[in-house]
Parts: C-alpha cells; sequence; structure tokens
C-alpha cells in the first residue's frame, strides 16, 4: 500500500461498505461509474443502478468484505478480498478480486472476479 489518493478512496469505499452506509458509499461514485464482472460483463452502469445494487447487499445481516491485500499504481487499485455474505443457501464466504479505477476522487471502472463461494458448516 502506498497511502496514495487512489488507496484512499478505497479504502474508505470498503468501511464505508462494512458498515453498509450506503450514502457514504455512493460518495465514492463517479454519477456514471460502470461495475463489471471480470473481463467485460457490465453488472451496474451509472450511480443509479450502483446505489441499487447495493441497497439489496446491504440488506444482508452478515455482509462484510475483509481485506487480504491491495496493490496500488497511480490510478488502478487492486484488492483481494474475503467477503462473507448471506447466499440463498446461506451464510458463506467468497473469494474477490477487485480491481478499481479512480479519477477524480472518485471510483470510475471496477472490475470484480469472484471465487466459488463457500458455504459455513451448519451447527448443530
Amino acid at each position: 500500500m502506498d497511502n496514495s489518493p487512489a488507496e484512499a478512496v478505497i479504502a474508505g469505499q470498503l468501511a464505508a461498505y462494512n458498515a453498509r452506509d450506503i450514502e457514504a458509499f455512493m460518495a465514492f461514485w463517479h454519477e456514471d461509474a460502470e461495475v463489471f464482472e471480470h473481463p467485460s460483463t457490465l453488472l451496474a452502469s451509472g450511480a443509479a443502478e450502483i446505489r441499487a445494487r447495493h441497497l439489496v447487499r446491504f440488506q444482508e445481516p452478515e455482509l462484510h468484505g475483509k481485506l487480504i491485500g491491495r496493490l496500488c499504481l497511480g490510478t488502478l487499485v487492486v484488492d483481494q478480498e474475503t467477503v462473507t455474505r448471506n447466499f440463498p443457501e446461506g451464510l458463506g464466504e467468497i473469494d474477490v478480486i477487485a480491481i478499481y479505477e479512480v479519477t477524480d476522487g472518485r471510483i470510475a471502472k471496477a472490475w470484480f472476479k469472484f471465487g466459488a463461494p463457500r458455504l459455513a458448516a451448519k451447527a448443530g
């Protein structure tokens, strides 16, 4: 981590994500930002779609992104995370690589590569 302005933006958006604070989270995104499943499947285009996507996600009571590692080079930030989710099949985790392009202090584009979900072992 190089404590660059781009790194600070991504650190802030991850903190807002973990707080499930939609207003704080959206403050880190450009109005015309795009989100892709790597390499090129468009998941959301524009702030309204990104907001709608995350409003649903933020309803998950166990939602949490754990940062494993971060690389920064100029305006690009690459995060490796393990995300705890409430999947339809139950509580679990998924490994994620996130690539963010930051321009003018906000996220312009993001690409996500998802691993296979791992469900938590059921108690009992």
